[in-house]
């Protein structure tokens, strides 16, 4: 999500907050030691890869949610807990899994490796996508109302795309890439038991045979009414670019969530 809209929500809840009543609100989104979340988003994603051949060949990107029939929206479940280290230092983790498959008569060839897969060939595809997030960070503004904190942390990404097809044969290619970040979070009281939380994640980076970029963001309203059960609602988003260059073949994946 670009800086100006973080902007804009920033002030939002600030102004929220400001004109609230005299007392200040105290959720215990700002106040728990130890949270545990479950849930599940609806997630609309765009996966593109290009895997070239052990010849040299470079390959062509490959769309799999036009070309290759996979499901483009699909609910998925997700973990994401915080421990409260100290009153400023905290730790984060959340965890998600998107897999889908599909099978489709091919409309174009498609090259994939090695393998070329003809115009007319029914082709069965899957794509695995895995993230586990790691965050430390700390709240260099803290109040019992709200805190901004800036963290670091990586996101471990696997990627596992495969194809195969009666007569041609079949490949999988697979990739696990420790990806660090740096972030910026936010947590804003709006009353006792409303809460706004914002978080976003970014990185470019190129070391040994990766290279590429993420981007990830969250917005959330919390609704507590009960002191260990919440509600929540809100909208997150991935972006990854990730090249892997392979002694045998090279790898390019875009993924949009």
């Amino acid at each position: 999500m670009p800086l100006r809209s973080w902007s804009l929500l920033l002030a939002l809840a600030s102004a929220t907050i400001a004109h609230a009543a005299d007392e200040v609100p105290k959720h215990r989104l700002l106040g728990d030691t130890f949270r545990l979340s479950l849930g599940g988003f609806y997630a609309e994603s765009t996966t593109q890869a290009r895997l070239g051949s052990s010849t040299g060949g470079a390959g062509v990107d490959v769309n799999f949610e036009d070309a290759l029939g996979l499901e483009q929206r699909k609910w998925i479940g997700e973990v994401s807990m915080y421990w409260r280290i100290s009153e400023r230092w905290r730790v984060d983790l959340d965890y998600f899994d998107l897999d889908r498959s599909a099978s489709r008569a091919l409309a174009t060839d498609i090259s994939w490796g090695d393998q070329t897969f003809t115009a007319g060939t029914t082709v069965n595809s899957s794509v695995q996508i895995s993230d586990l997030r790691a965050a430390v960070g700390y709240s260099f503004f803290r109040r019992a109302d709200k805190e901004l904190g800036v963290g670091l942390g990586v996101h471990t990404l696997k990627f596992k795309a495969s194809m195969d097809a009666a007569g041609i044969g079949a490949r999988t290619e697979s990739a696990t890439a420790p990806l660090p970040i740096f972030a910026i979070y936010g947590t804003f009281a709006l009353t006792d038991t409303w809460a706004l939380a914002l978080r976003t994640d970014w990185l470019s980076l190129d070391y040994d045979k990766y290279s590429g970029s993420i981007r990830s963001s969250a917005i959330d309203i919390v609704y507590q009414p009960f002191r260990n059960v919440a509600f929540g609602v809100g909208m997150h988003s991935l972006n990854l670019k990730l090249d892997v260059d392979n002694p045998s073949s090279k790898f390019q994946a875009r993924v949009n969530l």
